[in-house]
Order: structure tokens, then C-alpha cells, then sequence
């Protein structure tokens, strides 16, 4: 691994960040600089349902907070040109909402949504354990599934669903995510050698010249890391829970350089 170019407009200033989730709606107003939140992380519960309109007012009273920055959101579902294509653990009437212009009507201003685990993965691109590093780094985030980002020089190539890869004739996510280790009450041991072979496809595939695993389970990565026997070198994520704010908030940032971009779920060119 080198270093990589540094990447572009997130060097100071602030961002906020909003984190839509299935149980929670999280944000906080980030400092460009150093990826540290500017004050205090704000949680309320997700709507039930969590309609369209129900989560928009959340997430309008969130952002009114800090009515300052650029605003990024992340959405559990792979979002295109600001809409959300699916939805996962939240309400279906989600599936082909304009996510961007519902959600910057609310808020009187310009929002870039982006997918959750593609904000995590930038968030550890720009400030955590992928920073300057050049050439393909994957972030797989373990937890009720598995989500994925993919990078290029720090370069996001959005809404990739490599925890759907299938492998051994399975759907990856429902053998070897954390849920799956919790639902089978495997071992370190045994669920490890589940991601030896889920990552061993991902690496066969795409070749990464790094691999963070984030997730709650990252923090106990000490119990599986070290059972796992790849080329590619594997470490812990760092921004945990944090990311997803992060990286909606640096995205955020980085296309409101690019006002063409603003509504995009990609990252900058």
C-alpha cells in the first residue's frame, strides 16, 4: 500500500451529517478537518412506520439544529441520483422516493443522500483506517447484514452489494454476518472461518489492497481477525459508530464543491 493523493474538499469547515437508520436517526455537525464531531451526536427513534414523510420530519428537526453547511444523509438502500432504489428496515413506500428533494424541501436546503455503508466507508477513506491509502480498498460493515464500499484511490464506486455475493450457494449476508454468528450461536472460531470464505471471494473477485471490517463486531475483532488467513491485509475499522454521520457530512462537502453533484449518490470525480 502507498499513499494517495489527498482527497479533494474536506480539509476544513464543517458539514453536518444525518444517519437514517432502522431503529434511530442520528446527527451531528462534523468538523472537516478532522472527521471529530462539533458538538454533541442528537438521537431520535425512527418513525413507526417510517414513511417518507414521517422520517423527513425527523430528519428536517435534526438538520435544524445546525442550520449552517452543507448536509448529508445516508439511507439504508441503494440510492441513484438522490432517489432510493430500495429499503432495508425501513417502510417499502421508500422504493423510488426522490430521497434528495423530499428530504431538501424539508429542510430548505440542498441534501446529498448517499447509502449507509458507503458513508461508513468514506468516512474510513478520509479519517480512519483506509486514509491515504492508495489502490482498492473494500469496507465490509458486519452487523444485521452485511454492507459494503468500494474505493479507488479514495474514490467511492457507489452502491455496491457484495454482502448479497452469492458463496457456496448461499447468500453471504445470512451465513456469515454478525447476526448470523448471534442467530447460530457460533464461535469466533467457526464463525471466521465463514468470512475466510466470504472474503476469500471478495479477494479472488476484486483483488483489494485492503480490507476494514466495520460493524459493532469490529470492536471485538481481536476474537476473529486472527483466525482469518487472507493476502490481503485486514484491520478494524476505527470511526465505528460515528462513520455514517461522517462520511454523509464529507460527502456532503465534497458536492457542494461540484453543485451539479449535490443530489448525487456518488463521490467526487
Amino acid at each position: 500500500m502507498s499513499a494517495a493523493e489527498p482527497a479533494p474538499a474536506t480539509s476544513r469547515g464543517r458539514a453536518v451529517g444525518i444517519d437514517i437508520g432502522g431503529s434511530g436517526i442520528k446527527g451531528a455537525p462534523v468538523d472537516l478537518g478532522s472527521g471529530a464531531f462539533a458538538a454533541d451526536r442528537v438521537r431520535e427513534p425512527t418513525p413507526r412506520p417510517s414513511t417518507p414523510d414521517a422520517v423527513a420530519d425527523v430528519v428536517a428537526a435534526l438538520a435544524g439544529r445546525w442550520p449552517d453547511g452543507p448536509l448529508g444523509v445516508t439511507f439504508p438502500a441503494v440510492v441513484k441520483d438522490g432517489v432510493t432504489m430500495t429499503a432495508a428496515n425501513v417502510d417499502t413506500a421508500w422504493i423510488g422516493t426522490d430521497a434528495a428533494g423530499l428530504l431538501g424541501e424539508r429542510t430548505g436546503r440542498p441534501v446529498h443522500v448517499v447509502n449507509d455503508a458507503d458513508a461508513a466507508g468514506v468516512a474510513e477513506a478520509r479519517y480512519g483506517a483506509a486514509k491515504d491509502v492508495r489502490g482498492v480498498v473494500i469496507v465490509a460493515t458486519l452487523g444485521t447484514g452485511i454492507g459494503t464500499a468500494l474505493l479507488h484511490d479514495g474514490v467511492l464506486v457507489p452502491n455496491t452489494e457484495l454482502g448479497h455475493l452469492e458463496v457456496d450457494g448461499h447468500d453471504a449476508e445470512t451465513r456469515a454476518s454478525d447476526a448470523a454468528r448471534d442467530r447460530e450461536d457460533l464461535s469466533w472460531k467457526d464463525w471466521a472461518k465463514r468470512l475466510q470464505r466470504y472474503f476469500s471471494a471478495l479477494e479472488a473477485l476484486l483483488q483489494p489492497d485492503l480490507l476494514v471490517i466495520g460493524g459493532g463486531v469490529s470492536k471485538k475483532s481481536e476474537k476473529f481477525l486472527p483466525h482469518l488467513d487472507l493476502r490481503v491485509p485486514v484491520v478494524p475499522a476505527q470511526l465505528l459508530n460515528t462513520a455514517g454521520i461522517v462520511g454523509a457530512a464529507a460527502l456532503a462537502a465534497e458536492a457542494d464543491l461540484d453543485p451539479g453533484t449535490a443530489d448525487a449518490a456518488g463521490s467526487p470525480g
